[in-house]
């Protein structure tokens, strides 16, 4: 059934959890890894072989696997005090938390936090609180967006179509506009020779089109995601987020910021829209918060926000574990963000090396640590080659580096943001090994 695994261990546990659980999305003949244990960059499965892990937990763990001072963390505040609920009491790391994450934001002011399990219960809270706010009912998100699973979150997801299958109908008010992606976009524009032009055709789209059938008055918020993650680690052109903050601003329509996945030093600054030099009115975040702990929220600006007693709680958001490992990972982060911009440029000329001499990669994008490259049909331009992605990240792994892949036929590349070069090197060699055996 598993053609990849080797050891008996590995087998009989992906045969039980198949048998037992619901497993909805990774096709296990792709990727049959069954972790044991990690360490740094490195997991070793049940059966004993070693990888490298440039998948980081899908963008969670930042600081790497079984990191002493995470480990630390939760053993003094496991001994202390496991579950205090912050929604009706109060605990010095969630005033500490929450205002690091209100200083670390750009664009200076008053800021205010709200806890969450996750990075899409973030954007639950995130459209809950621009509705209640602004009192308007419409949402703009884009094309290839990924904002989350739940069914408020999953309004607002556009990346893969079977996200939304079977769900219909979702929350009503959401209306969706092309993201501008330079390699592939709906205006079949070279965007590498005219950004210009991509970034007036996606504006344009969302004037002309969007805003002359539904009034902008109406709209409460436009959802984004600095780098399109789910949906291909598409890096936008960089005067996109201006023109779009520009228009919002014209409207008065809040502009929330989904960092879930490339927030938290992926990029080479704390806060990916940093990239951009704008401002938005809310960052959602999760995932690499802490560094394996469940943790989201969301960071909004202070003269907005949920205005009556009970509007929205959370049980379990801002769990005093996930606190305290928050807390190494904001210290630790802003140390590490000239390794990830050092290491990030080394990994950004290794991987343009192998699409110029790989046919199949057809573009290789992405700021810091956020790397892709796209895997496409050789000789029919840009066609998406998805089996052959597949094919790759399996030869991967059968040489011990896990990658996972992104939009319809790319590869993300996410070390933890400690990575050093010559393990970044020896990821790339394999890479390339894989790549030789998929184009013989």
């Amino acid at each position: 059934m598993v053609n990849l695994v080797e050891g008996e261990k590995s087998r009989e546990i992906i045969r039980r959890s198949r048998e037992f659980m619901d497993i909805l999305t990774q096709d296990v003949d792709v990727l049959p890894m069954v972790a044991d244990r990690g360490e740094g960059v490195y997991v070793w499965d049940v059966d004993g072989k070693k990888y490298i892990d440039f998948s980081s937990g899908f963008a969670v763990v930042s600081l790497g696997h079984s990191n002493p001072k995470v480990i630390e963390a939760i053993e003094k505040q496991a001994r202390k005090l496991v579950h205090f609920p912050l929604a009706d009491f109060y605990h010095e790391l969630g005033a500490s938390v929450a205002e690091k994450l209100s200083k670390s934001c750009p664009g200076g002011g008053n800021k205010k936090v709200v806890f969450t399990n996750s990075g899409a219960e973030a954007n639950e809270v995130a459209i809950k609180l621009a509705r209640s706010s602004t009192k308007r009912g419409r949402i703009l998100a884009f094309y290839g967006g990924f904002h989350g699973r739940t069914m408020g979150s999953l309004s607002l997801t556009a990346s893969k179509s079977v996200q939304q299958l079977g769900f219909f109908p979702t929350m009503p008010g959401v209306i969706h506009a092309p993201f501008p992606n330079p390699f592939r976009n709906v205006w079949n524009i070279d965007g590498y020779e005219d950004p210009e032009e991509l970034i007036n055709r996606a504006i344009s789209f969302i004037e002309d089109v969007i805003f002359k059938a539904y009034p902008p008055e109406e709209f409460a918020a436009v959802f984004i995601e600095p780098i399109q993650g789910e949906g291909g680690y598409v890096v936008p052109p960089r005067g996109f987020f201006h023109e779009l903050f520009k228009i919002a601003r014209k409207y008065g329509i809040l502009i929330m910021d989904d960092e879930v996945q490339m927030g938290i030093g992926r990029t080479g600054k704390m806060w990916a829209i940093e990239n951009y030099s704008v401002y938005p009115d809310s960052i959602q975040f999760g995932k690499a918060i802490a560094n394996g702990i469940p943790l989201g929220g969301v960071i909004h600006r202070g003269d907005f926000g949920f205005v009556t007693l009970g509007q929205h709680s959370s049980t379990f958001g801002g769990n005093l574990i996930a606190l305290s490992v928050a807390e190494v990972v904001l210290e630790e982060t802003p140390k590490l963000l000239p390794n990830v911009e050092r290491v990030g440029m080394h990994l950004g000329r290794r991987l343009s090396e192998l699409m110029e001499e790989f046919e199949i990669i057809g573009d290789s994008r992405g700021i810091g640590l956020a790397r892709a490259i796209e895997i496409v049909k050789p000789g029919k331009g840009k066609t998406p080659d998805p089996k052959k992605r597949d094919e790759l990240l399996r030869e991967c792994f059968k040489r011990g580096l896990l990658l996972i892949g992104c939009g319809e036929s790319s590869v993300r590349i996410i070390p933890p943001l400690n990575v050093e070069i010559a393990t970044v090197d020896r990821a790339v060699d394999i890479l390339m090994e894989a790549l030789n055996t998929v184009t013989e």
